[in-house]
């Protein structure tokens, strides 16, 4: 069981490591890993060559954005299943998705003069969906229960959806504008808006970081939980104020990726044959970093110059990888 542990963080961090390199290299110019390399040690000072100023300046934020999405995604989806003991759980279920895409498509849509506050709206609107979903599902008799916080994130969930539906419908001429979004897709926009959106993502971070231990322990019944000292509704509401953190931050830089929250603990447990938190956690996080740093490299070179969204490649990168390893498992 070690081995076959160690074999899968060992693939995912090589996974990584090359999908960074040839995010730094390739793209609509091609630069040379010795070019990277240099401006990797020099930073790119006063003196740097256009190649290097393109690895510094465009390159690395998008390939750091990138790895810190993938890892808040794989990280939000391990959560939310661990604590909602439903393998089909991932942001959606709280109501994240839907709120980010509102928010961003308002923006969008409605203040197009605005289009620099995109994040700031998917952001809000995903955070606050989810307060609502939570405020619902812990409201009167019989609060905080698993099945009451998935039905209430359907029905937010839903919401959203019309209402995103309604906003495309007023304003069709705009919609052209907000596919790249709703597609997922990460832009080349440098350190500006992952400085503004780390916060959020630092605090999801240390919650599930603190949270691997009382998942455990959820995961053996809430009765023996709480016979250890572990308060179930407390566990799972604080869990899915991390994933809630990670998913929107994740929504406000890359757009709508939800797909990698879904996938990609199950991946890890599948490849590795373990349930344990202390293991799916950080490694879901490793995962979704190699994952998205991959799939946005092929994004920016499949048509370069033009740039696609990573969302459709993430689903052609990960799905036949997910079957290959159900089948296995069965």
């Amino acid at each position: 069981m070690l081995a076959r542990k160690s074999a899968v963080v060992l693939v995912a961090a090589a996974a990584l490591v090359a999908g960074a390199a040839a995010s730094l290299a390739f793209g609509a110019v091609d630069v040379p890993f010795r070019t990277v390399l240099d401006a990797l040690v020099s930073g790119g000072g006063a003196d740097a060559t256009p190649f290097e100023r393109i690895v510094m300046q465009l390159r690395l934020p998008r390939t750091v954005e990138a790895a810190v999405v993938g890892a808040a995604l794989g990280v939000a989806g391990a959560l939310l299943q661990g604590a909602l003991a439903n393998p089909l759980a991932s942001p959606d279920v709280i109501g994240v998705t839907g709120g980010a895409g509102f928010g961003a498509l308002l923006i969008i849509l409605i203040f197009p003069g605005s289009i620099a506050l995109v994040p700031v709206g998917a952001l809000f609107f995903g955070l606050l969906a989810a307060t609502l979903v939570f405020a619902i599902a812990w409201a009167g008799p019989g609060g905080g229960s698993v099945g009451r916080l998935i039905l209430a994130g359907i029905a937010m969930g839903s919401l959203f959806s019309g209402a995103m539906a309604g906003m495309m419908a007023a304003f069709p001429n705009r919609v052209p504008s907000a596919i790249f979004f709703l597609a997922g897709g990460l832009t080349t926009s440098g350190w500006g808006t992952l400085r503004s959106i780390a916060p959020y993502f630092v605090v999801g971070f240390v919650i599930a970081i603190c949270l691997i231990r009382p998942l455990d322990r959820l995961a053996l019944g809430d009765d023996v939980a709480a016979s250890l000292g572990t308060r179930p509704r407390f566990i799972r509401l604080t869990a899915g104020i991390g994933a809630a953190l990670l998913a929107a931050a994740s929504a406000a830089i890359a757009g709508l990726l939800g797909f990698l929250g879904l996938v990609i603990p199950h991946v890890v447990r599948l490849a590795a044959g373990t349930s344990s938190h202390g293991f799916v956690i950080p490694v879901s996080a490793l995962a979704g970093s190699a994952l998205l740093v991959a799939g946005d490299t092929l994004a920016r070179v499949a048509r370069a110059p033009i740039e696609m969204p990573v969302g459709p490649l993430m689903v052609a990168i990960g799905v036949p990888l997910f079957l290959w390893l159900l089948r296995r498992s069965v």
